[in-house]
């Protein structure tokens, strides 16, 4: 088991929350990590292997991201152990039950993540008083919904086309994970040119060199199947998409499925994270000095955040779409300059970009 202590730097954590409720079978952790920049906000992601170490380099991530974005939020992140697919009836008293836990927690704003979407957020909100993402018909801007994390990591994949020569147009594209953001990902890069030769779920990959059918796929899983349903392609286990022959890879699930034991096998020329961590920093040192470019996770995948920052300033969803361009294509194209001046690593690039501006905050803190 991780101790907190070793978890814990100059930035915070400044809270770590262990929420346990036996009676609602509730098992949770929220972990708030820096509000030096304001209210952390964070999505709620609920599967049945998660751990205070994922949640706490989440909220890392979060912190991050929010403040290389230009957003006025801190980071935060909450994990609840369960079933992401059990019935909906017990869903919602699950989630109304981590809601009623947090609801005096300060410096936390939940929104949409993995296991949770929408409805979700608006059972928090019925609780708490306070979620993102929450549905239209509550004045919400539905991220998932409308695709803002795929289209920010479309964005970051075209900002970076000066540095990495590989265009949408043309490109062989694989997708590890075809939820909300993974999905979104595939048909605006499709939309642009794109051909998606390989996508997978907890059920598996499927492949084709010609192209896959995504109206098939998406058929598929809204009646809720896996990818490997789809007919006359080739199949392989979940992890092999990560070694699949393709010029952009955009891992869109969980944490560290690029690692020491796979990162060999990759053989795309562009990585766009498009999950938060989902490869260790071992792995993008070596992707590094093999010359494939990594649009790390807190600079591609800000669209959900973003627009959860519009939507709590009260903004609209006609400003969404364009922010989320502003701010990725400025960022990745900041960062990638940079790089190609140090030939530092990417994400040592962007996380001192990031930690200036929440160093920045930290020291206009009262310290007495």
């Amino acid at each position: 088991m991780t101790s907190p202590f070793a978890l814990t730097d100059s930035f915070g954590p400044e809270k770590i929350v262990h929420l346990s409720n036996p009676a609602a079978r509730l098992k949770a952790i929220v972990v708030i990590d820096n509000t030096a920049l304001g209210a952390g906000i964070g999505g709620t992601r609920m599967a049945p292997d998660v751990t205070l170490e994922e949640c706490a380099r989440l909220a890392r991530a979060m912190t991050l991201k929010n403040a290389l974005a230009g957003l006025p939020h801190g980071g935060a992140k909450s994990v609840i152990c369960a079933d992401p697919s059990m019935p909906l009836a017990d869903k919602e008293r699950l989630i109304r039950a981590f809601a009623r836990a947090i609801s005096t927690l300060d410096g936390y704003v939940p929104g949409p993540d993995m296991g949770t979407d929408e409805t979700c957020m608006a059972w928090i909100k019925d609780e708490t008083g306070r979620a993102v993402g929450l549905p239209r018909l509550l004045g919400g801007i539905p991220l998932d919904e409308i695709g803002a994390t795929g289209f920010g990591v479309a964005e970051a994949l075209d900002a970076a086309a000066p540095f990495s020569g590989i265009v949408s147009d043309g490109a062989r594209v694989a997708i590890q994970g075809f939820g909300a953001v993974g999905r979104h990902a595939a048909l605006i890069l499709a939309k642009r040119g794109a051909r998606i030769v390989a996508v997978s779920d907890s059920g598996g990959c499927v492949s084709d060199p010609d192209g896959l059918s995504l109206d098939k796929l998406l058929e598929i899983k809204a009646a809720g199947g896996s990818v490997t349903d789809l007919e006359n392609v080739a199949t392989a286990a979940r992890d092999d998409v990560i070694g699949i022959d393709c010029d952009i890879l955009v891992p869109a699930a969980r944490p560290d499925v690029i690692h020491s034991d796979n990162v060999d096998a990759v053989r795309a020329r562009v990585i766009v994270e498009g999950a938060n961590i989902p490869a260790t920093i071992e792995a993008e040192t070596d992707l590094h000095r093999r010359g494939i470019l990594v649009i790390p996770d807190f600079v591609a995948n800000a669209g959900g955040v973003i627009c959860a920052s519009i939507e709590a300033r009260g903004g609209t969803e006609g400003q969404v779409l364009g922010v989320i361009s502003e701010l990725i294509r400025r960022n990745t194209t900041e960062v990638l300059q940079r790089v190609g001046q140090s030939g530092d690593l990417p994400r040592d690039v962007a996380r001192r970009l990031a930690e200036t501006r929440v160093r920045g905050a930290m020291d206009l803190r009262r310290s007495f």
